[in-house]
């Protein structure tokens, strides 16, 4: 369908998130000022940052902790995302449990689900107000072909412990209306939150508990034993990085992974009737088994936010800092959002934006400190970030302190993965990959299995 998108009269595109649109984008805060000493030096002051900061605080007061922010802590993908808390692996059940069994990869998944009542928990203990509720996931399947994969993937799921109660297929009318889904499933492990207000008041957190957070302060290089800014040389044990898709951004990491776009707009509010006439009834999340998938919430507000891929990827791992999403893609995720339902077709699209996620060259998420030099790192959470960082961060804080946990042992601790391709291969690889995702989903709309093209598209990039 060729719908016309309608804009409403204070539409606003990028300016970092509609999630700051009520608070304001913060203003950032002190930036470092000359050479610095400190036992932990975290480099970026989103989820994985902060939330590796409050756990080390925690498990060691006396520990000096430093964070360093190029912009204002929750700039990146922690103040842009979906609002998933997913236990959706962030990462191959398959890749993981080759090189560790396949009870380590059983292991990853039920501490992914643990992450999600972890991150409530602190939420309230340190009073953050994010809007979360833990609502569960619908994913729908709008063609035979689509309908095929989901039951096979909720087959598939019980041979890594996810059991009935976990994910099983239901009526595609059961929770919520999709227009033209033939086949759901239902997870209850997934939770709506308000992303900006969750690292917002994470960031407060993690300062009432004595770190020290510099914003407005790039880091350009990373070395054993310091993170060197324009401003000063901050020097550690610890050097830890957790910039996910703005890696690229540091020097000799361009390669390491790669920085690939999401876009998300939202309505404006929604009547009562339309919630009625949807049977959204509740903060369930909605996802689909396109492969050129789209990912929605029903904000506190009610609102609908609705992503999905714009423009996947800019040549050379480029990243559009302020969030600025393109015409087209504005046009197409209303066109798909209508084409789920139509009777939102009288509301007016209130903003849109565009954040980047890290993808490893095997989309699978690491986590890793060297004992030898005291580097370390988290990311790569290939869109799944919210709860993962949660859960890399009490990782990073094990490895840290030097004590071998449960946490230490899962099959993501320590893994390495080639770098991408030059260019121009990553960028002909990941266009490519997009665009047969696009063809295969328009053929399968007339045919009852998965398309050969997406098989091709997922063997040029190792999806």
């Amino acid at each position: 369908m060729n719908a016309q998108v309608s804009l409403s009269s204070g539409f606003v595109n990028g300016d970092v998130s509609f999630w700051y649109r009520a608070s304001g984008v913060p203003s950032p805060g002190p930036r470092l000022d000359g050479d610095l000493q400190a036992d932990v030096v975290i480099v970026g002051a989103g989820y994985t940052g902060l939330w590796t900061a409050y756990y080390l605080k925690q498990a060691r007061p006396s520990l000096n902790v430093v964070v360093l922010e190029k912009d204002f802590a929750g700039f990146g993908a922690s103040g842009r995302n979906g609002g998933w808390l997913t236990g959706d692996l962030a990462g191959s059940h398959q890749r993981y449990a080759a090189t560790h069994g396949v009870e380590a990869a059983r292991r990853l998944q039920r501490e992914m689900y643990a992450s999600i009542d972890e991150v409530i928990g602190v939420c309230e203990k340190e009073a953050i107000d994010a809007d979360v509720v833990k609502g569960g996931v619908v994913n729908v399947a709008r063609t035979p072909a689509q309908a095929a994969r989901l039951r096979a993937s909720v087959s598939a799921a019980r041979a890594w412990g996810i059991e009935e109660t976990d994910l099983r297929l239901v009526d595609p009318a059961e929770r919520l209306r999709v227009t033209g889904a033939v086949a759901a499933s239902w997870s209850p492990h997934c939770a709506r939150v308000q992303p900006a207000k969750l690292v917002q008041g994470l960031a407060r957190a993690v300062r009432e508990l004595g770190v020290t957070v510099y914003e407005r302060t790039p880091v350009t290089e990373i070395a054993p034993g310091r993170a060197v800014t324009p401003f000063g040389t901050v020097r550690a044990r610890h050097v830890l990085r957790a910039t996910e898709g703005f890696t690229s951004r540091l020097k000799g990491l361009r390669r390491q992974w790669l920085p690939m776009n999401s876009s998300l707009i939202v309505t404006e509010p929604l009547p009562a009737s339309f919630w009625e006439t949807v049977g959204w009834q509740g903060s369930e999340l909605l996802g689909d088994m396109a492969h050129y998938y789209m990912y929605a919430q029903r904000t506190a507000d009610d609102r609908i936010a609705f992503g999905g891929r714009g423009r996947p990827y800019l040549y050379g791992s480029r990243v559009d800092a302020r969030g600025h999403t393109h015409e087209r893609t504005v046009e197409a995720l209303w066109e798909l959002l209508i084409d789920f339902f139509p009777a939102a077709a009288s509301s007016s699209v209130a903003h849109a934006w565009s954040g980047v996620l890290g993808v490893p060259r095997d989309w699978c998420s690491t986590v890793h400190v060297d004992p030898a030099t005291g580097l370390g790192w988290a990311g790569g959470y290939t869109g799944h970030g919210v709860t993962t960082a949660n859960l890399a961060g009490r990782t990073l804080r094990d490895l840290v302190v030097g004590e071998r946990t449960a946490l230490t042992e899962l099959p993501w601790v320590g893994r390495r993965v080639r770098a991408w391709e030059p260019e121009p291969l990553r960028w002909l690889g990941v266009h490519a990959m997009y665009r047969l995702y696009r063809m295969a989903d328009h053929r399968e709309r007339s045919m009852p299995r998965t398309s050969a093209l997406a098989r091709v598209a997922d063997l040029i990039t190792g999806h």
